[in-house]
């Protein structure tokens, strides 16, 4: 499989694994179940990646132009993976255990490398452009 049509099969993927959390999200806010737990943060960071899976969708056909969002996507998964990590051996340290460790620390990881493995290469600006020029996306 060449490296293109494998980034457009993960971006698929990925787009649409984090385009479910917005069922969850819906489903957190209809039933006001973040008011029970005090958690007002998962909200936020289902909110956060639904829309980061649209764009992903997006970038599917031109993966190239949307190399920025592609980048964030990976990077993001990967400080996510991090975060998870440093949360998981916190939890051991005080005798606790987090019911998502290790699947979401493997996951995220997983998303993250594979993004940076598949990123398109830089565009070069074309000869003579001035570098202040923006570089606009075709439509």
């Amino acid at each position: 499989m060449k490296r293109g049509r494998a980034l457009q099969v993960v971006l698929v993927l990925v787009g649409l694994f984090y385009c479910f959390w917005g069922y969850l999200l819906f489903d957190d806010l209809w039933h006001s179940r973040w008011l029970s737990g005090h958690s007002d943060v998962m909200p936020m960071f289902l909110s956060l990646n639904t829309a980061l899976g649209v764009c992903l969708l997006v970038a599917v056909n031109q993966p190239a132009k949307h190399r920025l969002m592609i980048a964030y996507a990976a990077w993001s998964s990967l400080a996510h993976g991090f975060t998870m990590t440093i949360m998981s051996a916190q939890a051991v340290a005080h005798g606790m255990h987090r019911k998502d460790s290790p699947q979401d620390i493997v996951i995220f990881g997983v998303i993250g490398v594979a993004l940076l493995a598949l990123l398109p290469a830089k565009q070069a600006l074309p000869i003579g452009a001035p570098i202040s020029e923006p570089c606009v996306a075709e439509r």
